[in-house]
């Protein structure tokens, strides 16, 4: 019998949260009727569909299956992401899609296991690595419908690279944000 490794629950949440937004990112990417919106959201929905299945299959290799676990707020996010009555925006605020470049960085912590296995390593850099830049699409995407509903041109309007100076200037400022914290942590652990 195979050792349960300490960081499997870690895997299960994971691939659980990642399949469900896969499904209620997947309908907002159907139901919007702007092209801007469904790519971003769609590559989104995308890259959670993939992590659901990476870190089922990296559990199955462990000699584990994978325990389904039901988000009771599942229908409700559902609903949202397919609702007619609702903007893009209001489903963004709903879902709170984007909001984890505001609140910091949730993934900083889980490395602190020792114990993980190289393989189970480098699944979860890459996972933490396009979850971050999901964060800076979906708050680029948002930031854009925020200036075009207080008063900015629309973004057809402005062209396609509008929205792309948008995000990459977001992306940038977070790149920058993250920078400033490494320095500002190494300065401190050497005090």
């Amino acid at each position: 019998m195979t050792d349960k490794p300490t960081y499997l629950g870690l895997l299960n949440a994971i691939a659980n949260a990642e399949g469900d937004a896969e499904c209620y990112l997947g309908a907002w990417a159907a139901t919007t009727s702007r092209d801007d919106v469904r790519q971003v959201i769609a590559t989104v929905a995308l890259r959670e569909g993939e992590h659901a299945k990476a870190f089922a299959k990296r559990m199955c290799e462990l000699g584990f299956d994978l325990q389904p676990r039901s988000d009771p707020k599942l229908d409700e996010k559902m609903s949202i992401a397919t609702s007619t009555e609702l903007s893009d925006r209001e489903k963004f605020e709903r879902l709170q899609a984007g909001r984890g470049v505001e609140q910091g960085d949730i993934f900083s912590t889980m490395f602190n296991d020792v114990s993980i296995d190289i393989q189970t390593g480098a699944l979860l850099g890459r996972y933490i690595a396009e979850e971050r830049d999901s964060g800076r699409l979906l708050h680029g995407c948002y930031s854009a419908l925020c200036a075009e509903s207080d008063g900015a041109a629309p973004a057809a309007a402005n062209g396609a690279a509008n929205g792309s100076a948008v995000a990459a200037l977001s992306e940038r400022l977070d790149h920058i944000e993250t920078l400033l914290t490494q320095l500002v942590s190494a300065k401190g652990s050497k005090k």
